[in-house]
């Protein structure tokens, strides 16, 4: 019979090695005196998102500031090949030419490529399509600042080039995701593409502690609604903490307008008080809300229409605060 001290040794080093797992990825760190985050940019074969849901260019895995820490993994374990196995601010872009096509045939979804459509079935973000072209990548990064490029050549009339910045704010603690869209094709580029925001902030399991707040009067109704979370004024008030296999979800809160400036979402822990303060310079096209017991994620859509030969920009920028 093996000894004790060898078995709980084999033991440890297991768990260590679980816990290290979700960090054997290449990641870049962006800092300055007040902010650390960490990116875990693009790769094919190494990089810590592959899958087919959301765009690769840089994943943010972690944002710490003053003692606190915003992101977090939400899932027990990690796997790349995963669709929804992902951390922090990542947007993911509706699909494009998916109707059109037939099975075996190819549509696009910007951000990570053309993938192969397997049946007629309608299509849904947790199907787990081949990638047939991821187009090109590539990562420039600066000492406050990195740079996603990825170029999808010419396929039926679609190409495409895509940049997205991640950048320090100069003197606050907080960062702005800079998105360019040139339009290289003979069609145009007709969508949505909205940031999911899958925020643990100091790892506070999901419940009364979590409060979401919009600077208009809300309606929501949906999923959970009334039982685990309700909408009182202007903000989102969880009224129990959700347990393992719970979740919450509305398609749209009510009370925005079509102006920029709607554009603003704070989530805070208020038993930390610890938060962040959202907002970009594009209207919402939609404001969806996710929530399970790990994570809440307000998820703002926007339109994207890019004529051929033209350039969509948008920016969102995020600042966190500490009382």
């Amino acid at each position: 019979m093996p000894h004790k001290r060898y078995i709980f040794l084999l033991l440890m080093m297991s768990i260590g090695a679980i816990g290290t797992a979700q960090e054997d990825y290449p990641v870049e760190i962006l800092k300055n005196r007040q902010l650390q985050l960490k990116v875990y940019p693009p790769d094919i074969e190494h990089g810590f998102y592959r899958a087919a849901r959301f765009d690769w260019a840089g994943v943010v895995g972690s944002v710490k500031f003053n003692n606190h820490e915003f992101i977090g993994h939400w899932l027990d374990a990690h796997d790349p090949l995963n669709h929804e196995s992902v951390t922090g601010p990542v947007e993911a872009f509706s699909p494009i030419g998916y109707e059109d096509c037939s099975p075996g045939e190819t549509f696009l979804i910007i951000g990570v490529g053309w993938l192969e459509k397997p049946d007629e079935r309608p299509y849904h973000f947790a199907t787990p399509y081949k990638i047939a072209d991821n187009g090109t990548w590539s990562v420039e990064k600066k000492k406050r600042e990195i740079r996603f490029v990825q170029k999808l050549q010419d396929h039926s009339g679609i190409s495409y080039q895509y940049t997205k910045i991640i950048k320090l704010l100069e003197n606050e603690p907080g960062f702005v995701l800079e998105h360019e869209l040139l339009n290289t094709g003979a069609k145009e580029l007709d969508g949505t593409v909205y940031n999911h925001n899958f925020f643990i902030i100091d790892d506070e399991p999901t419940g009364p502690n979590i409060e979401t707040n919009f600077p208009y009067p809300i309606l929501a109704e949906g999923r959970g609604f009334g039982d685990m979370i309700s909408a009182r004024d202007s903000s989102l008030h969880f009224t129990r903490p959700l347990q393992k296999g719970e979740s919450v979800y509305t398609s749209n809160i009510e009370g925005y307008e079509d102006i920029a400036e709607d554009y603003k979402i704070n989530m805070e822990n208020l038993k930390t008080g610890a938060g962040i303060n959202i907002h970009a310079d594009r209207p919402l096209d939609k404001l969806a809300y996710w929530a399970c017991h790990s994570t809440a994620c307000p998820e703002p859509f926007i339109a994207i229409s890019v004529a051929p030969g033209e350039t969509f920009t948008w920016s969102i920028t995020y600042e966190f605060y500490a009382k």
